[in-house]
């Protein structure tokens, strides 16, 4: 196993309170209210799966390996990583790799609780059928990325702040529909995109079809969002409607700087403020960075939310450009529509 920093040991993280408040709601009203929702709970019905015994566990991995193709490296003119001895090299890679994974585990166990928050909150039946199945789905996916995180790569590192500050802001927000924005739509968005990229780069079998079986749940998430927010911002008032610009703005920005890995430069020496400056002005990964609001950009369009404020907002993290993106295309495209 990879010798983790002191800032891992488990005895600092293994519980963290918040103290969360939203209205719960009983619903009287058993029919369908909202057109599309009965159908997706069915769908998600179906597509139910378990990791235990669908995904093959004793697939041999080697996590020094290169598990994902490592011709994109933004620090690999840096003089402290060009250094490195080819032992260093492996498991620097080794440590990239369980960094980014652990980011996608911390993520489904915040889109857990969010999921049961939404049972409770959203105001139609429908709403809470889907939360449900989606508590479960969460649930899941929590469970698969922390085994092979524990099991194959053998290193779990913490929560990016400002993941772990997206989450906070969401969980502890009372109102549903922010609920849905933060989590439906921005973080399931961003984590469709994340996944998609590492499934079409993964080389190694057991990561590809756990990811390709976490995005067909996932994609049924974001539809979950629109379709529970599709006409809610129409007739919404002014001020209510920038809180939800606002929020939108601070979440989208969280979230593209939230993809710099400084605690895998710390951990082997390098100086946080000059790998992040590389990161943050290599064009492979700015690239990058961009790319992941392919989904987010094009579903906030379809809520209405692309006000002038957003617009503007979008223009200036170079990602407007996607607000026409079809994401059931891409869907299709992975075979998991």
């Amino acid at each position: 196993m990879a010798t983790a920093p002191a800032s891992l040991d488990r005895s600092d993280q293994e519980l963290e309170s918040i103290l969360t408040s939203f209205d719960t709601s009983y619903v009287w009203n058993y029919g369908s209210v909202k057109e599309g929702l009965r159908d997706l709970y069915e769908k998600a019905k179906r597509e139910q799966w378990n990791g235990s015994e669908l995904l093959d566990w004793s697939t041999e991995v080697d996590p020094e390996s290169e598990i994902i193709p490592q011709q994109f490296n933004p620090l690999e003119d840096y003089g402290p990583y060009k250094k490195l001895s080819p032992k260093q090299v492996r498991e620097f890679r080794h440590a990239q790799l369980a960094w980014t994974l652990s980011q996608f585990l911390h993520g489904e166990q915040g889109a857990m609780i969010t999921a049961s928050q939404l049972v409770g909150a959203v105001p139609w039946t429908d709403g809470k059928y889907y939360a449900s199945s989606q508590t479960m789905d969460e649930a899941r996916h929590t469970e698969v990325f922390a085994r092979y995180l524990n099991e194959k790569l053998e290193w779990e590192w913490p929560i990016n702040p400002n993941l772990k500050s997206l989450l906070d802001i969401v969980l502890t927000d009372s109102r549903w529909d922010l609920k849905f924005l933060g989590m439906q739509i921005v973080v399931e968005g961003l984590a469709m995109a994340a996944f998609a990229n590492m499934y079409m780069m993964a080389q190694e079998p057991l990561l590809k079809e756990l990811l390709k079986n976490v995005m067909r749940d996932e994609s049924r998430h974001v539809a979950f969002g629109v379709l529970s927010l599709r006409g809610y911002y129409d007739d919404m008032p002014a001020n209510e409607l920038k809180d939800r610009e606002e929020f939108l703005m601070e979440a989208c920005t969280l979230m593209r700087d939230r993809l710099v890995g400084e605690d895998v430069s710390e951990h082997f020496g390098f100086d946080k403020e000059e790998v992040r400056k590389i990161v943050l002005e290599s064009p492979v990964m700015q690239e990058f960075r961009r790319l992941i609001f392919m989904r987010v950009v094009p579903n906030v369009k379809r809520l209405g939310l692309v006000t002038p404020r957003v617009r503007k907002h979008f223009e200036d993290l170079r990602i407007i450009e996607f607000e026409d993106v079809d994401p059931e295309a891409m869907d299709r495209q992975l075979g998991i529509a």
